[in-house]
């Protein structure tokens, strides 16, 4: 398998309360950086030939600093990211598209991965790239622990509750087959169109196309909120990762 990892890195972490422009992915799990654990996964998944990172412009040299210094020699481009998480991702798509025009080398899948989870594991990397050439997309999903209920007509009560056992929380890294992401973000980009994910762009455009269910654990959290950073140093250490 031949696939390119864009990690999506460009977020202010409004719900981290931070400070100064902070970035969230500049935060410190087990003494290194959250964007740091994010790109090791990939660095060692051995599905991934590439990675293309999206981040504020001030991280930047900080990010190519950091892929020298811990060997991450698949880190193919830092890129500045775009307005919103979508921009971002296109502004990856672009630059691999660039280098597929240069080299002619097309890759049979691009994974789009938000850099505020660290804890996806090569293994599950490798295996979402399989799938994801196998069926054209395939997303990872956890099943929710908790009761979801609709707001109501009236936003101050509920309104129907769905049944949970048909609902999924989709996670990262999301794959697709090449030609497949790049037109979906290509048509977006044309009627200005955006989602809050790179599946649901699939879904819009190509309304045919499947997109194939990977059930995983929950350890792949998204660093969100300050009582984040708490419960990524206890999965770390329980699960006796390493940084």
């Amino acid at each position: 398998m031949n696939a390119i990892a864009i990690i999506a890195a460009s977020g202010i972490g409004k719900r981290m309360q931070l400070k100064g422009g902070q970035s969230k992915q500049m935060l410190e799990i087990a003494g290194f950086p959250v964007i740091h654990h994010t790109i090791k996964a990939f660095e060692e998944a051995s599905s991934v030939g590439a990675i293309y990172i999206a981040t504020k412009s001030e991280n930047i040299a900080t990010l190519e600093a950091m892929a020298m210094s811990s060997g991450f020699c698949k880190v193919k481009a830092v890129l500045e990211g775009g307005k919103e998480r979508q921009d971002s991702v296109n502004n990856c798509i672009k630059a691999i598209e660039h280098d597929i025009r240069i080299t002619g080398h097309v890759p049979d899948t691009i994974l789009v991965h938000d850099g505020a989870r660290p804890f996806i594991q090569p293994e599950e990397i490798d295996e979402i790239s399989r799938l994801s050439l196998q069926f054209g997309a395939c997303v990872p999903a956890t099943r929710p622990k908790d009761t979801i209920k609709f707001i109501g007509s009236n936003p101050l009560f509920f309104g129907e509750t769905p049944d949970r056992s048909r609902l999924l929380q989709v996670q990262t890294p999301q794959g697709f087959q090449c030609g497949l992401l790049i037109q979906a973000h290509e048509q977006a980009e044309l009627e200005h169109w955006y989602a809050t994910d790179d599946a649901a762009l699939v879904e819009r455009f190509f309304p045919e196309q499947s997109i194939k269910i990977f059930e995983m654990g929950y350890h792949n959290i998204k660093i969100t909120t300050p009582e984040d950073i708490p419960v990524a140093e206890a999965i770390f250490a329980q699960r006796g990762f390493r940084p």
